[in-house]
């Protein structure tokens, strides 16, 4: 492989690394030549086993010999950038985690039939847009046997480079696709809804005939406003975490690690 030596952040092949937006590097218009920054070598190596192709690699020079040896050779012939830290850290913004980047083709995503297929429990993100969050709610599922994960279109791309750093590289692990229709359309798959909302009508997380419901999906909402109105409606339940000490909610990643684990498989 090319270990290539930069002087200046200016040079060609960099700006997937520092110039380009998380919206040009996605590419909406053309996908299928969209890229992803994956960052630290566990996450790297993750998305490698999972089928990930690398386009190229930024690191630091000790780390050419030490942390990214295996990652550069099961590369093969891709550009490595190296160069001093405070000219990597000029050229991304911030100080490289373990010190390695791989910039990987953005694969396109699955049909939801594709996810629904042969899943028995779906989360369903609605409307999440901290990267946080987004991140931590895969590592979750992937950790808490959740088969499968759908997003609205609202909410924050899972490839993200801080949501897949966040969530340990688990966006690699679970089958994940949008969802461009309303909750209600999973029916057609055979999954009941369950919505996550305080309402006059939630039944408690433990609630014996929601926790056996062969094919389920949990619809997470805003961090902020929750699920919208017509989603709650439209929900085979609503479903409420039982709290202590007045406390009414949870973090929407922290709720959804309380689900996940409650209504596990039967």
């Amino acid at each position: 492989m090319p270990i290539i030596r930069i002087q200046s952040i200016h040079h060609p092949g960099l700006e997937l690394f520092g110039t380009l937006t998380e919206a040009q590097l996605r590419n909406r218009l053309e996908p299928e030549k969209g890229i992803f920054i994956a960052e630290s070598p566990k996450v790297i190596r993750v998305a490698l086993e999972a089928g990930y192709a690398p386009v190229s690699l930024l690191c630091e020079q000790k780390h050419i010999t030490g942390d990214a040896r295996d990652i550069i050779d099961r590369c093969g012939d891709i550009p490595v950038y190296t160069g001093p830290r405070e000219l990597l850290a000029s050229l991304t913004g911030y100080t490289l985690t373990r010190g390695v980047l791989c910039a990987m083709r953005r694969p396109m995503p699955p049909s939801v039939e594709q996810v629904c297929r042969q899943a028995s429990r779906i989360v369903v993100i609605d409307n999440v847009v901290d990267t946080t969050n987004i991140g931590a709610i895969f590592r979750a599922a992937a950790a808490l046997g959740i088969d499968g994960v759908l997003l609205t279109t609202t909410s924050c791309d899972p490839l993200n480079r801080r949501a897949v750093r966040v969530s340990m590289g688990s966006v690699f692990l679970v089958p994940w696709t949008w969802l461009q229709g309303p909750v209600s359309s999973l029916h057609q798959w055979g999954f009941r809804t369950a919505a996550m909302a305080l309402t006059d009508h939630s039944v408690p997380l433990d609630y014996p005939p929601l926790m056996q419901e062969p094919r389920l999906a949990i619809v997470m909402g805003n961090e902020g406003d929750g699920l919208e109105a017509h989603t709650i409606a439209g929900a085979d339940y609503v479903v409420r975490i039982p709290m202590s000490h007045q406390v009414d909610s949870l973090n929407v990643a922290a709720a959804a690690a309380v689900a996940f684990w409650q209504l596990r498989k039967p």
